[in-house]
């Protein structure tokens, strides 16, 4: 390969240099090792003998990974670890720009911080911070806006570490960062701790500084050209801009695989360089002028529409066809991709890692290589419906490992969504769009007359997403495919394509009918071997529980919450406990302070974290009280994952939160079950659920109830030959009432959930309570539960606390702490563990956290 195309050989052995790099990392890597590489390269090539072709592959790989080792090398900071939560004072120069949301600035800063009068990177020269700042009035808003990328700062302010992943699984932001070269977070208390000053002279980020400009003027002209509700849409769509995208509308379209309509690509691209050529043949440019000039304002395309991983590549394919064009060349769409590729790896390694760059390029390479198969292998003559559906078709097949991957989720309707709303968005809504933004930008009027064409057009769109979107049972969930399997995915699908149109030519040479010519079982042998893998590798992936042994009790770190996902060790039946939730408190007049798409635990992490691990459907969840820090998160988990049953406390507590929790599930058709004392609900032969309080209720009826801890669902579960005890949020006085009704009550089966029964009555001592393997500590480990007495009844050996970093309400307090350790059992802290999760198996449990020490 590498004799035949090396530019596209090259491409990919550099790619696997980062890799391994990546994955095994060598202190002996380095640039010495990279450049003397390819001084070794450079010298057996022109050998020309079979074997150096491998030798020289091994080399580019080995150059590659000392390139992106010595990337890394250099990628730390300089900054003491015991700076930590120190107050410092900063001063340097604003490299991106100043994004403001609700009560909230961020921007990227450059340059040195000092504490105690000490500078901290002083010899290594400057670094980047990522700065957050807290706006403390709505008039600091435009103060904020104020401030432009190139702007000397000097500011107040903390100095934090990222968060790492506290998940298991989850989003890892110190990772994020560290990706593009910042260690480090500086909180700002008000715009008041910030003195800003235009900078002076001239220096290359006056370029991108105009160029922000430039965005902010399209941005301006975007409003006043297309509808008010859908300019976020549209400035999304062709500058690419994305904060004023409703959110809402944002999860229709990547329900759908929709979401690449939304980003710049390659189609804006053609569009764009379609329309200069077009332009300057009309002022009568030759042809050769006309692509030079493409050419040249290619790069202006790029910078205006945000220079995404997607349109880099795009724009550097652009100009390199643009090139060829001019010289006469011949054109080789893979050259010309790996060209593409290898340039941006070479500027920045950790591109390898963006989402938007391995898409834009697994995609581009897909369609370059597998539409022309697919279209020998479909039976539809009219050229143009056998392109679309070749180009929708390999699209959807090429990417769907790496959509799990990242997004755990494929519509079965997605297919048809592409095939009917793609050509709509690049045949009309784009280009329309484009034209009416450059028209509006000179003439108000007249581009606002295409925009309202353009707003009717999308209304109809948008009413075909909304529809499609909705299609509960078309939507399925995949857990995280490992990278083994993603690798046997492209590789059976190879064989898979390759065997049919082996298979096919074939055929259509005569040469089975002929007597004594080759097996017709034989030559389909191939394609069907394949097939069969492909559908089993598909299965096997969709459907991982049945090779799972034991039972699971993951206590997800979702803050200042509690949530706990629990799998059955026969049946892998599913039960959530609680959902976590954001508390936010705002006040009459600080309406100002809410942000664009605020951060909501259910949805940015609950719910990204269920389907990562493959909860294709919650057989129970249980809501074991209603204030937000439990039951928030559950709204999103019925929106996004089916649900059989809602267990509640049969209690409701007054808030639109509630009711409208309560409103989904209807709508979902999901069964509301109010649970109390004396009930159980056996999941499989081995795992059964036994609820303690709330106390049975003579009166059937939902009754009216603000104050929910001590109305908090309470149960015991069996597993396995274990025994767990929840206890939701319940407090002193909730716990008396339950060491009072005895063990007798507390031991005895009750009737199944999904009936009301009266508790039993009962009055053994407490001496006689089964002994808990685990205790879900009650309320977070406030002062006002866990009392000596409840401790010393059920003899728990380990204790989970499920509580937020550094939260306001100084959970866990001291003294619980101090009980359960005085008593020798084995405490777990969300707050410093991360997630916990618990393996049942025959009795055992096995124990792991995301964090063995605090960060």
């Amino acid at each position: 390969m590498l004799q035949n195309r090396p530019l596209v050989a090259a491409g990919l052995l550099w790619t696997c240099g980062y890799a391994a790099a990546y994955w095994f990392p060598a202190s002996w890597l380095n640039l010495y090792v990279s450049l003397g590489c390819g001084l070794l390269i450079t010298v057996l090539w022109s050998l020309r003998h079979p074997l150096v072709y491998y030798v020289c592959s091994l080399l580019l790989v080995l150059a590659a990974a000392g390139y992106f080792h010595e990337t890394e090398l250099h990628n730390i900071t300089s900054v003491p670890a015991e700076w930590a939560e120190r107050e410092i004072t900063a001063e340097g120069t604003i490299i991106s720009p100043v994004e403001v949301d609700g009560d909230k600035a961020s921007f990227t800063f450059k340059g040195f911080i000092r504490s105690d009068g000490q500078v901290a990177d002083e010899e290594a020269g400057e670094e980047r911070y990522q700065v957050n700042v807290k706006l403390l009035e709505k008039t600091e808003q435009a103060v904020a806006g104020s401030w432009q990328r190139g702007d000397t700062i000097q500011l107040q302010g903390t100095l934090r570490k990222p968060p790492q992943a506290a998940n298991f699984g989850g989003f890892d932001y110190r990772d994020y960062l560290r990706k593009q070269r910042i260690h480090w977070l500086l909180q700002v208390k008000g715009s008041g701790q910030a003195e800003v000053t235009p900078p002076g002279g001239w220096s290359l980020i006056h370029v991108l500084r105009w160029n922000d400009a430039f965005r902010s003027y399209l941005a301006s002209a975007a409003e006043k050209v297309f509808p008010a509700s859908q300019s976020g849409f549209m400035k999304s769509m062709l500058i690419g801009l994305t904060d004023d995208m409703d959110p809402e509308q944002f999860r229709q379209f990547s329900k759908l695989g929709l979401s690449h309509i939304l980003a710049i690509s390659g189609l804006n691209v053609a569009i764009y360089v379609a329309c200069c050529l077009w332009i300057m043949r009309r002022i009568g440019l030759t042809r050769e002028k006309s692509l030079l000039f493409c050419m040249a304002l290619l790069p202006l395309y790029i910078l205006a529409t945000g220079a995404s991983p997607s349109i880099v590549r795009a724009g550097i394919m652009g100009m390199i066809a643009l090139y060829a064009a001019y010289r006469h060349l011949l054109k080789d769409g893979l050259h010309s991709v790996m060209l593409a590729a290898l340039l941006m790896l070479l500027w920045d390694p950790y591109y390898l890692f963006d989402v938007s760059f391995q898409l834009s390029f697994l995609v581009t390479i897909g369609l370059i290589l597998g539409v022309p198969a697919l279209n020998r292998l479909l039976p539809i003559r009219r050229t143009s419906l056998r392109d679309a559906l070749s180009i929708t078709v390999m699209s959807q097949l090429v990417s769907f490992p790496l959509s799990i991957l990242y997004f755990n989720q494929l519509s079965l309707a997605s297919l048809l969504a592409n095939l009917l709303l793609v050509p709509v968005f690049s045949m009309a809504v784009m280009p329309a769009g484009t034209v009416a933004l450059l028209i509006g930008t000179v003439w108000e009027q007249g581009g606002g007359w295409i925009g309202w064409a353009v707003g009717k057009l999308n209304d109809g769109i948008f009413i075909v997403v909304g529809w499609l979107s909705g299609w509960d049972g078309l939507q399925t969930i995949w857990p995280t495919p490992s990278l083994l399997w993603i690798v046997l995915y492209y590789t059976v699908f190879t064989l898979l394509m390759s065997g049919l149109l082996r298979s096919l030519a074939l055929s259509q040479n005569d040469v089975i009918p002929v007597l004594g010519a080759r097996n017709p079982i034989l030559q389909w042998a191939v394609p069907v071997i394949a097939a069969v893998s492909f559908i089993m590798l598909l299965w096997g992936e969709y459907d991982q529980e049945r090779w799972r042994q034991g039972g699971d009790v993951q206590f997800i770190n979702v803050g200042q919450g509690d949530s706990i996902l629990i799998r059955t060790p026969v049946t892998s039946a599913r039960v959530l406990v609680d959902g976590g939730g954001t508390v936010t408190f705002r006040k009459p007049g600080d309406e100002w302070k809410e942000r664009s798409d605020p951060y909501e635990v259910g949805r940015k992490l609950l719910v990204p974290l269920l389907k990562q691990r493959g909860v294709q459907r919650l057989d129970y969840v249980i809501m074991t009280h209603e204030d937000a820090d439990h039951c928030g998160g559950l709204q999103a988990v019925l929106e996004e994952i089916p649900v059989t049953a809602l267990l509640f406390n049969g209690t409701l507590k007054p808030g639109k939160m509630v009711e409208k929790l309560f409103e989904t599930a209807l709508q979902k058709d999901v069964k509301l079950i109010a649970v109390h004392a004396g009930q159980q609900l056996p999941l499989d032969n081995r795992t059964t659920l036994h609820f303690l309080y709330p106390q049975g209720r003579p009166d059937p009826s939902i009754g009216i109830e603000k104050n929910q801890n001590d109305k908090s669902v309470v149960f015991r579960m069996e597993m396995d030959g274990t025994q767990w005890l929840f206890t939701g949020d319940m407090e002193k006085t909730a716990e008396q009432e339950l060491l009072a009704s005895g063990a007798e009550a507390i031991n005895n089966g009750g009737k199944p959930a999904e009936t009301l029964s009266a508790s039993p009555a009962g009055g053994s001592p407490a001496a006689d309570f089964p002994a808990i393997d685990v205790l879900k500590v009650a309320h977070h480990g406030s002062k006002t539960s866990t009392t000596e007495a409840w401790l010393d009844a059920w003899k728990p050996k380990s204790a989970v606390i499920s509580a937020g970093e550094r939260n306001v309400y100084g959970h866990p307090h001291a003294q619980v702490v101090e009980r359960l350790e005085n008593r020798g059992i084995a405490v777990y802290r969300t707050d410093r563990n991360g997630e916990i999760q618990m393996k049942v198996e025959a009795g055992n449990i096995r124990y792991r956290v995301k964090r063995e020490k605090p960060d």
